[in-house]
């Protein structure tokens, strides 16, 4: 189902921020309370909201994990967070920070995913990226990079750029991947307003060494820290049957509009030096690169010294009620 069939919607361009900024691409946008941005999602003492609203732990243990969601669905927009990762042995763990309309739309929704993927003690966490649209869960679109940082020793913020023509990701404002829409994409490109969350969550099936290591909860509890929070985009409300155009959702000069030619050099060095896989390159699942795909032989090549990455028969996606259970197509084979 396309966005022309949700029916005409009440946006408002605005803008809603969590915390104290770091990241010179939201330190002048305005700051709000939890409570007025976001709501509980699941994990009931798992979640504690501290610093005076200012930020929100998260946590798993062998209960239960937890999660929050924005109170509003977003058409476009730039949405951030300054997270600070679980330490020593995390494997099986799995913190996301992602937007998604699974629930409004289970069985053709959009998604655009970070999910930092937990080790065993010694070894980095490593992120996924992935982009779905309009159900197309048959293509997965996932990349996987190392950072040049342990995510669990400080806050780095991360940060997504979603616009009708390009996604964005960024890691402390670097772009660490780009993803243009193409015509040969079609439907594929997330197109229908979408909520913001952020989990953590056991995914000792598939997320370290392909389930080989597991979450030991001798470690627990988890604990994911997130503070300077930003909702900047088209607040889109699906019960009133008005409409108004959200042209100005980047009209913040503080917020990206593109990668520019310095960041492009960044993010170039960076994908040189800390990808490890790229669905692009992808042979045994698919026999032709996907037709959005820009085949660089360089980057192919380096990339066959990584182990091979394997999937899973189907994706289980996510959404308000998918609590424990939101998982990824993607299965590590190597740590």
């Amino acid at each position: 189902m396309g966005f022309s069939h949700l029916g005409l919607f009440v946006c408002a361009c605005h803008v809603l921020v969590l915390g104290a900024f770091a990241s010179a691409s939201s330190r002048n946008l305005p700051i709000i309370s939890f409570d007025e941005g976001y709501n509980k999602l699941f994990g009931d003492d798992n979640l504690m909201i501290v610093r005076d609203g200012k930020s929100v732990h998260l946590s798993l243990d062998e209960r239960t994990g937890s999660g929050f969601v924005s109170q509003d669905l977003y058409h476009h927009g730039f949405f951030s967070a300054s997270i600070k990762l679980p330490a020593d042995y995390a494997a099986g763990v799995v913190v996301a920070f992602y937007m998604s309309n699974g629930d409004m739309f289970p069985k053709n929704h959009d998604e655009i995913d970070f999910e930092f993927l937990g080790n065993i003690r010694g070894k980095e966490w490593r992120i996924q990226t992935n982009v779905y649209g309009n159900g197309s869960t048959s293509t997965g679109r996932e990349e996987r990079c190392n950072l040049w940082f342990d995510p669990s020793d400080d806050f780095h913020q991360y940060s997504i750029l979603w616009t009708d023509s390009q996604i964005i990701f960024y890691v402390d404002d670097v772009p660490i991947r780009e993803v243009k829409r193409t015509e040969s994409m079609g439907g594929d490109f997330p197109s229908k307003p979408m909520s913001l969350y952020a989990t953590i969550w056991d995914g000792s099936d598939w997320a370290t060494n392909g389930g080989k290591y597991r979450v030991n909860y001798k470690y627990a509890p988890y604990l994911a820290q997130f503070s300077d929070l930003v909702l900047h985009g088209c607040a889109v409300d699906p019960i009133e049957q008005l409409s108004k155009k959200c042209d100005n959702t980047q009209s913040s000069e503080s917020v990206p509009t593109g990668v520019t030619r310095l960041q492009r050099i960044k993010m170039d060095s960076f994908r040189k030096k800390h990808m490890t896989y790229s669905y692009c390159y992808d042979r045994i699942r698919y026999k032709s690169p996907p037709p959005e795909c820009v085949i660089n032989p360089q980057e192919a090549e380096r990339l066959r010294v990584f182990d091979p990455v394997t999937f899973g028969k189907g994706r289980r996606h996510h959404g308000k009620h998918h609590h424990r259970t939101r998982g990824s197509q993607a299965e590590a084979t190597s740590i």
